[in-house]
């Protein structure tokens, strides 16, 4: 039986590197610390092609593999907060170019889950995607409509027909045209920066489509300069007759209704209204006057400083007191945004609120509105046209928000997840409507579709 010998063989031993001195005469040391500088070589290769294959922001595979198993910590509230609005009290930092899509997306996100006001007016980007040459007057005038420097059915009209005759004056008939064909591709473009500023009123709406029909109706050879004047005369016209000498008309038949001793009581402010007051007094009729107002645009200071002025006795209140003083109101005057043909009165917000609690309390309610505010539409209820005010050009434009950051309301602009609405009309039902101040005279709401037939044959 043949015995295995389990020593190594010499010979085997002889040849390999890590056993004994090599051919070259190296020592074991100097063999192992070439394979190390070797492998190190190897290493420092591989990395730096790594390196030269990524973007220059990835790194190597071994880094983004130890960030990768680091444990990700949920980040605070308050720091959440803090980065996408600064913190409170310190001043915010701009958000970085890639964080901002994602923040308005997600604010678009959150006002498309209210679905019942998404389809409300609300101011865009002033003069988006509008095509056209825009003139400098109408350009000045969307920024005071977009900042409410300009508010009121009847203001809004008479600067946009103001504004609309210096585009008349500044208009060149282009050469084998005519003024009535081709101005009304240049008016459109000033027509749509208008209503990007704020979405269009009834009032300036039917404005305007007179306006078109004016200008259709001009002589295709009347040369352009006195073309030019007949606009000019008949947009005068219209302000003097429909606005102007209607609200004269107005205030002399509202003041057969104010007698010595009452309490009239008006919300916000309505121009007409303010002028049947003015007028009431200078005839030397002793009365008083509630004004009551809500937020967010607080109209009725205005009133109430126009009629302290006069030397008119008046009582200021906010909305929430309305139940208190209307027990002392013997006549309500309200202005009104646009008259329905079905006899719904759109009109400030509040407006339906306050004609409802006089009608609780038996206080006839009238409303003083011009007829070129008649509307033919048929509005229901006031979900299904409206404006939305920006809560944060108006809400926080208050006294105590100027003079103090650290208010309640204030710190409620840093909440990332509310939404703050303000609906800027209500619509009135026609029962809570006693009648309705016109030039024409007092009618009651069920008349307005026989002021509008009667308007459309004149025409």
């Amino acid at each position: 039986m043949t015995s295995q010998h389990n020593s190594p063989n010499p010979v085997a031993d002889k040849d390999l590197p890590g056993n004994g001195p090599s051919k070259e005469g190296k020592s074991k040391a100097q063999i192992r610390a070439e394979n190390r500088e070797r492998q190190e070589k190897q290493r420092a290769a591989k990395a730096a092609a790594a390196t030269n294959k990524s973007t220059g922001g990835g790194g190597t595979e071994s880094n983004k593999k130890a960030t990768d198993t680091k444990p990700k910590q949920k980040q605070p509230m308050s720091q959440r907060l803090d980065d996408l609005g600064g913190r409170r009290g310190a001043p915010s930092q701009a958000p970085t170019a890639e964080a901002a899509p994602s923040i308005t997306t997600d604010v678009e996100n959150k006002i498309r889950d209210l679905r019942i006001f998404s389809h409300f007016g609300a101011r865009g980007h002033l003069g988006q995607k509008i095509k056209g040459e825009i003139h400098p007057s109408i350009i000045r005038l969307g920024l005071l409509f977009a900042e409410y420097k300009i508010t009121g059915a009847n203001a809004r009209c008479i600067s946009a027909l103001t504004a609309f005759k210096s585009v008349i004056a500044d208009y060149v008939t282009p050469t084998n045209n005519s003024l009535s064909r081709h101005f009304m591709t240049y008016l459109s473009p000033q027509i749509s920066y208008l209503t990007s500023a704020r979405p269009m009123s009834v009032s300036l709406g039917n404005a305007i489509r007179w306006l078109k029909l004016q200008i259709g109706q001009i002589d295709i050879d009347l040369p352009e300069h006195a073309a030019k004047s007949e606009l000019y005369a008949r947009i005068d016209q219209y302000m003097q007759e429909r606005i102007l000498a209607a609200d004269v008309a107005i205030s002399t038949f509202g003041l057969a209704k104010i007698h010595d001793g009452d309490v009239v009581l008006t919300y916000a402010r309505s121009s007409v209204v303010e002028k049947l007051l003015i007028s009431a007094h200078r005839a030397g009729k002793r009365f008083e006057v509630i004004v009551v107002d809500s937020r967010p645009m607080l109209e009725g200071r205005n009133l109430l400083r126009t009629l302290a002025a006069a030397g008119i006795p008046c009582t200021y209140c906010i909305l929430s007191a309305l139940g208190t003083v209307m027990k002392d109101a013997s006549i309500v005057f309200l202005g009104t945004h646009a008259l329905h043909s079905n006899g719904a009165l759109y009109s400030r917000a509040g407006t339906a609120l306050v004609a409802m609690m006089a009608n609780q309390h038996n206080v006839p309610v009238l409303a003083c509105c011009e007829t070129y505010k008649f509307s033919d539409s048929v509005n229901l209820d006031s979900f299904t046209k409206n404006e939305l005010v920006s809560s944060a050009e108006m809400t926080f434009k208050t006294p105590t928000a100027r003079t103090n950051a650290n208010t309640s309301t204030g710190n409620l602009r840093d909440e990332f997840n509310l939404q703050l609405l303000n609906p800027l009309y209500d619509l009135t039902p026609p029962a809570y409507i006693t009648a309705v101040v016109t030039e024409v005279g007092l009618i009651p709401v069920s008349s307005v579709p026989t002021v509008l037939s009667r308007e459309t044959q004149a025409q």
